[in-house]
């Protein structure tokens, strides 16, 4: 890699709040990055001068596997052809998947036949979040202030309604999804002699085909991860890497390292900003006790019946309709409004149309969207449900996304420019908010009701951070 490459990274996102983590870790450390919806084209790219990262905000978290054979290949074709030096395959940091769902296994077996290489790192652990690989296995917090859970035993992934994670090693849950085989780079080998790591790497990236995981506890080995992605991409460009927003994190690292980012880049706060529009497709207990803390802080909230976008008949557009009133009612008043189909995993509304959930409900939302914009003053609106912001995205007819500020690490304040500048949708400030990110005063935050949330708390010198529990 070379500071005179024009584009350093590309990278497609399984979700759309993943996809926007990516774009915070890269912004906020004064990359020059764009968010796209589709691969954009030559008169797209050139409407964006200056760019060193380009992303594509994707939706195959929620795809089947056939789905995944027919949306991923061209993507990242387009994306190889940018010549950056590296396509990043970015995936959610709880590893939400299963062998027939939002397979990483067929998604790695895609890129590496579609981008013609002939092995894939693997950084998954992103301690910002909250997230961390000890030995292969994926430990996680649930929302900001909670503890952390071993992947199998996380309250919200082991009883996710479409791919519940029952196994913490990530070797064995790729296995079930992937013939490649697994390789890890343990946290103890990261911890050694640079020589023997370097060897060690070289010899696991040697069989073809291979997929190696690397453990990520602290930030000193996403430092060291940052290192040795650079130089495997020097080898055989493009490199194709899959993982979470640890990927940038530790990418950024290595750029600041060599001069090509400064130290520190500031950020501006987020500004207030009333009404402020939520709508909520997660199923999350995080995003429920978010939505109950709105609630106390007086938001207007606003159930949304499965009626209201499961049917097509008289009942569901009365349905609609009254769900619709209730919002525009209250951003007239210049209040809050929050709307969600879901208050937690115990909710049962989240059995309604659960196979094609994630499409059908992100299109009802979408429509509401788009009413409330017409007929109602407000310019920032927040999405929560990483499977259904896609299908809302886009729904609205958004074009792009650029960071505007840190609100939550992994949930930025961003800006969209439509597809067509006519719409009010052009200039919107739009938050992407996944199930499991953020305090449970992420809303009144959104809101610029509060200061910028900080990262969760380091742990103390000399105790480990996971939990065995």
């Amino acid at each position: 890699m070379s500071e005179a490459s024009s584009l350093w990274l590309t990278w497609y996102g399984d979700d759309f709040s993943g996809s926007a983590d990516s774009l915070e870790a890269l912004a906020r450390a004064g990359v020059p990055a764009a968010l796209f919806l589709s691969p954009p084209t030559e008169a797209q790219m050139a409407r964006y001068p200056g760019l060193r990262a380009v992303g594509v905000a994707g939706v195959s978290r929620s795809l089947t596997v056939e789905q995944m054979n027919a949306e991923l290949p061209p993507i990242l074709s387009v994306l190889g052809r940018l010549r950056a030096p590296i396509v990043h395959y970015k995936l959610c940091s709880t590893f939400d998947s299963s062998p027939k769902i939002g397979s990483i296994g067929r998604a790695i077996e895609l890129g590496l036949a579609t981008l013609a290489t002939s092995f894939a790192p693997l950084v998954v652990g992103a301690p910002v979040l909250g997230r961390y690989c000890v030995f292969g296995n994926l430990f996680a917090r649930s929302g900001a202030e909670s503890p952390v859970f071993r992947l199998d035993r996380h309250p919200t992934m082991s009883c996710h309604p479409v791919t519940p994670m029952t196994e913490s090693d990530l070797r064995v849950v790729l296995a079930q999804q992937t013939s490649c085989p697994v390789g890890l780079i343990d946290a103890v080998a990261l911890d050694g002699f640079a020589q023997v790591l370097a060897a060690k790497i070289d010899q696991e990236i040697a069989e073809p085909g291979k997929i190696v995981l690397f453990d990520t506890v602290n930030d000193r080995h996403l430092s060291t991860i940052g290192e040795h992605l650079s130089r495997l991409a020097t080898i055989s460009p493009p490199l194709f890497v899959a993982g979470s927003s640890a990927v940038e994190y530790a990418l950024v690292r290595q750029w600041r390292s060599v001069g090509w980012l400064p130290l520190h880049a500031s950020c501006p706060p987020v500004q207030p900003s009333c009404p402020v529009l939520i709508v909520s497709g997660s199923c999350s207990p995080v995003t429920a006790r978010q939505i109950e803390r709105a609630r106390e802080a007086s938001f207007v909230e606003v159930p949304l019946p499965p009626e209201a976008w499961l049917g097509e008949d008289d009942m569901a557009k009365r349905a609609y309709q009254e769900v619709l009133d209730r919002v525009l009612s209250a951003l007239a008043a210049r209040r809050h409004a929050v709307v969600h189909s879901a208050l937690g995993p115990s909710d049962e509304r989240i059995a309604a149309g659960l196979l094609d959930r994630a499409a059908r409900l992100g299109r009802a939302l979408a429509a509401l969207v788009k009413s409330s914009l017409h007929a109602a003053p407000f310019r920032r609106l927040v999405i929560a449900g990483g499977d259904t912001s896609g299908h809302v995205a886009r729904h609205l007819g958004i074009e792009s996304l650029r960071f505007v500020a840190p609100l939550a690490p992994g949930s930025p304040l961003c800006r969209a420019t439509a597809s067509d500048p006519s719409t009010p949708v052009d200039g919107l400030e739009v938050v992407f908010k996944g199930g499991q990110v953020g305090g449970e005063d992420f809303f009144l935050r959104a809101a610029g009701m509060l200061s910028p949330e900080a990262p969760p708390p380091r742990a103390p010198p000399g105790r480990a951070r996971p939990s065995l529990a």
